[in-house]
């Protein structure tokens, strides 16, 4: 007993030593413990994560063997690392398998590293994606049992040629998200077990090679987002062990081959945004679960088969020229099915009601006729149905109250009547409900306010009758309210204090006094009352409205004075009679009015009444003035509020001017007086900052704290603004500065003297905008753009781009704003809709609402929008309709493009009607429905160019 015990007590001492210093047990050899000593030394972090007194096997992201006798795997993902001057060090770890540097700011990859990394046999993952390589592609000379190499996400450049033909072992290859060019790097020297490839988003060339048949092993190909062009190989069909072919946004022409539906593994192919043409072949489905041809131009009606196999999950062939009828039999397992925008006829088959696990349907944009089935009550999975813009009649069917998880609901411009089925309100998951430009009758049922979480109410242009249900106010997560173009009336009730976008009232009965409690709706930026029957006062309250960009009145019969509005408000007030601009009577050109002499008359009377109370009453009199002065200052301003609480402020500008004016301390000072908003955009709330030294500032401050880096995550914000701010561009809006606070960012920029393009263009200047300095702008704008999508290490993207975010340094010096949102915003911890994500309304481009993507093809768009704005002097959206729509609908006719034009500058002479029109035909192609018709904006700014 007791040698048994005395075992046991040793047993327990050696293990609780084991624990204590383990480094005492460590195999690894004297020489890979030095190695590792001296790599610690050359990365030199800061934590204690690579602790020199401890065993290295037991270090961050350190891999050994079992038994701890040699290093095997380095994993330094995120490690913040910039500095390649430890890569050569690594590679004296000679049984290193595995080394993973991802997600670090590497811009180079050493010669050294690769000649003596190559020696090592047993290395067989590299992974360098997610740094800032650049330059050339170097050989991979050696690395004969390489099995994996990662390359993705950096701003390498150049041809792949004979880089990689000494990699026999290879079987993954990722390229992605690079700036290669030149011919696919298909014939990878003699491996013939290559698995994946991944090529995509780069600028490859050409023509997909026949050989690319010959890697037997294939079952990933990815070559989506480049400029291939030419036929998609009839070998294809002969890797027969391919699982994913993504061969999207390219320039891929020809025939879709019939030889895919011979691949028994092929579980998805994608081939959207190319150029494809001719019918869809038989039995291509086969064995697909997932198949996306969409943005194409094929032809033909959809064979009799490819909606009904088994496996089928995903179909999309939307934005083609398909046409005849939809195929009745279709697959139980659909999941997801988008056929919109093509040219099917007919009707909707019922037999969609037997499609119990269908998330999406989106028949939109065709020629198709009769009624809704009712059969689609029966799909119960549904989240999003999208029937706008058919022929469809009859009424709403109530059974669609039946889709407990439906979210979106859009049946705008199609030709149903009868009314509002109340059914429908019974939806608690409706996010978006569009039945506009219908012949919809009857009132708005007053249970819509049991539609809690519907954030978007489109209901314009119908036959709607009666008042707005007083119960509208309870909709607490209501964004969006469009009703204009009905014969509503009565008065407005209470509204929903969480609008925001827009609401809609134009074209009704609606009767009595704006109320005041409108103020109340702090964050509305667009309110349309015009064309009813309004009278009374404006409401002085509505000054008060935070976030209003646009405020339009015309045509009711309203009188009395015009408020006097923040300089950011565009207003609209002709067609009503009554009105007095008080600004403008004031002027001394305009001759004495009778009112005035009454006036004049009144003020001296209280003159001698008062000289005659003495010097006392004079003196009172004055301290009441400058009382009510500043409780009317205050009263504007709402309470005093306390500067924000700075946690870190930095100054990113090498300029010594601006280093030496800028006052943080000053400028929260005036960033907490709401008087001092200069202008505001969806985003972003401008301050005008004058500093001590006299020179005047924008500090902006991001509206949307719950988008931005949480706490925490400020040195990553500092990061990406500290690139931001060595942008050199005379039309690019760059940071000087920043300050975080507790629950906002602010940041600096110089001022700009004229405001926004949207206020000049639509407000009071749009006359001094002539041609020329519109083409200016636009000219200037495009090379803005174009040098933002053309950085060197990635793309900087616009996540909003309209007019209001184009400031004016003069009328003919733009400069694009707003340049860092889609940097330092995170629209995963948004509480608002993806509406006000995606940007300005009017300026969206119509694939966002299914790809969620901002893209550069999405930034031409919205560009597209803002050129349109300068050749028709129109807002791009005005009475709920937007502009890319009514002049896509009057481009239709060549010989009517004169009539998009603005006529007071198209008339200035023939040479200047022959550039707009010029303009004209660049801003139609930016608007293109399917992104890959867009031109690149180095392309945009060029034709431009050429058009004077």
């Amino acid at each position: 007993m007791t040698t048994r015990y005395v075992q046991q007590r040793t047993s327990l001492f050696l293990y609780f030593l084991f624990l204590l210093f383990p480094s005492v047990f460590s195999r690894l050899s004297s020489n890979q413990t030095s190695i590792m000593i001296n790599l610690s030394k050359l990365l030199n972090f800061s934590d204690s994560s690579w602790d020199a007194t401890r065993d290295p096997c037991f270090w961050k992201g350190v891999t050994c063997s079992s038994g701890n006798s040699t290093v095997t795997g380095l994993s330094l993902s995120m490690f913040g690392l910039s500095n390649s001057n430890f890569l050569p060090d690594v590679c004296k770890i000679e049984t290193l398998q595995l080394l993973d540097l991802s997600n670090n700011r590497l811009s180079l990859i050493p010669d050294d590293f690769v000649n003596d990394c190559g020696r090592i046999d047993g290395l067989k993952l590299l992974n360098f994606s997610q740094n800032k390589l650049v330059g050339s592609l170097p050989a991979f000379n050696g690395f004969v049992g390489l099995e994996s190499l990662d390359l993705s996400f950096n701003s390498l450049s150049g041809n792949v040629s004979q880089q990689f033909d000494g990699l026999l072992a290879l079987k993954s290859l990722n390229l992605s998200f690079n700036k290669f060019s030149g011919p696919l790097p298909v014939n990878l020297g003699k491996s013939l077990l290559l698995e994946k490839l991944q090529l995509s988003m780069n600028q490859f060339q050409g023509a997909i090679p026949q050989d690319i048949a010959n890697c037997q092993n294939l079952n990933i190909i990815d070559f989506s987002g480049n400029v291939l062009d030419g036929y998609i190989p009839a070998r294809i069909g002969d890797l027969t062990k391919l699982r994913i072919l993504v061969l999207s946004s390219n320039k891929l022409s020809g025939d879709i081959p019939a030889s895919i539906s011979n691949i028994p593994t092929l579980f998805r192919f994608a081939a959207n945004q190319n150029q494809f043409d001719g019918r869809i072949p038989s039995g291509i489905t086969r064995y697909l679960s997932f198949l996306d041809l969409s943005y194409n131009h094929l032809t033909g009606p959809i064979p009799a088969d490819i909606l009904s196999q088994s496996n089928l999950q995903l179909v999309d062939l939307s934005f083609n020229q398909l046409d005849g009828s939809i195929p009745s039999s279709i697959s139980a397992r659909l999941l997801r099915l988008r056929l919109g925008s093509n040219k099917f006829d007919g009707s909707i088959p019922s037999s969609f009601g037997k499609l119990e696990n269908l998330i999406y349907l989106e028949l939109d944009d065709n020629n198709l006729t009769g009624v809704i089935p009712p059969e689609l009550g029966s799909c119960q999975s549904l989240a999003l149905l999208n029937l706008a813009q058919n022929g469809l009649t009859g009424s709403v069917p109530t059974v669609l109250g039946n889709l407990n998880d439906l979210q979106v609901l859009k049946l705008q411009h199609n030709r149903l009547d009868g009314e509002i089925p109340s059914e429908i309100t019974r939806l608690q998951k409706l996010s978006i409900l569009n039945i506009s430009w219908n012949s919809l009758t009857g009132s708005i049922p007053s249970s819509i306010s049991n539609l809690q979480s519907l954030a978007h109410l489109n209901l314009q242009c119908n036959n709607l009758q009666g008042p707005i249900p007083v119960t509208v106010n309870s909709m607490n997560s209501l964004l969006e309210l469009q009703l204009g173009q009905n014969q509503l009336n009565g008065t407005i009730p209470l509204m929903p204090i969480r609008l925001q976008i827009s609401m809609n009232l134009s074209s009704n009965h609606f009767q009595g006094a704006i109320p005041g409690t409108l103020s109340r709706l702090k964050d509305l930026e667009v309110l349309d009352l015009s064309n009813n029957n309004f009278s009374g006062d404006i409401p002085n309250s509505l000054t008060e409205m935070e976030s209003l960009n646009q405020l339009i009145l015309t045509n009711n019969q309203l009188s009395g004075s015009i408020p006097v509005f923040k300089p950011y408000v565009s207003l609209s007030v002709g067609g009503n009679k009554g009105l007095i601009n008080m600004t403008a009577t004031k002027t001394p050109q305009e001759s004495p009015k009778k009112g005035k002499s009454v006036a004049v008359t009144v003020v001296l009377a209280v003159v001698a009444a008062v000289l005659s109370a003495g010097v006392v009453s004079i003196i009172v009199v004055s301290l009441f003035r400058r009382f009510l002065k500043v409780n009317n200052q205050q009263s504007q301003s709402g309470e005093e509020l306390p500067p924000p609480q700075v946690i870190e402020g930095n100054l990113l500008t090498t300029n010594g001017i601006h280093r030496s004016n800028i006052d943080f301390t000053k400028a929260m000072e005036i960033a907490a007086n709401p008087l001092n908003i200069e202008l505001k955009t969806r985003f972003s709330t401008y301050y005008k900052a004058t500093m001590p030294s006299g020179a005047s500032y924008f500090v902006k401050k991001i509206n949307w704290s719950d988008k931005i880096f949480q706490l925490g995550s400020h040195h990553k914000f500092g990061q990406e603004l500290e690139v931001l701010g060595k942008l050199s561009n005379s039309n690019v809006m760059t940071p000087l500065a920043y300050v975080l606070s507790m629950d906002s960012a602010y940041l600096f920029y110089e001022y700009a003297e004229k405001g926004t393009l949207f206020d000049v263009l639509h407000g009071k200047l749009g006359d001094a905008l002539d041609w020329a300095s519109r083409y200016s702008i636009a000219v200037g704008v495009a090379q803005g753009l174009a040098f933002l999508h053309g950085y060197n290490s990635s793309p900087i993207l616009l996540l909003d781009l309209s007019s209001q975010n184009i400031l004016l340094k003069s009328l003919k010096e733009p400069v694009v704003g707003d340049i860092e949102l889609h940097k330092v915003i995170d629209p995963t911890k948004s509480t608002g809709s993806l509406s006000t994500i995606a940007g300005s309304v009017g300026y969206i481009p119509p694939e966002y609402a299914y790809t969620m993507r901002v893209t550069m093809a999405g930034n031409v768009y919205s560009f597209g929008v803002v050129l349109l704005e300068l050749l028709t002097g129109k807002p791009a959206v005005s009475e709920g309709t937007e502009l890319v729509k009514w002049v896509l609908s009057k481009s239709a006719q060549k010989d009517r493009w004169d009539h998009i034009l603005d006529f007071n500058i198209s008339r200035t002479s023939p040479a200047v009607r022959g550039q707009m029109l010029a303009v004209l035909k660049i801003a139609i192609s930016c608007v293109s429905v399917p992104p890959e018709g867009r031109p690149k904006m180095k392309s945009v700014l060029r034709l431009i160019v050429n058009a004077r």
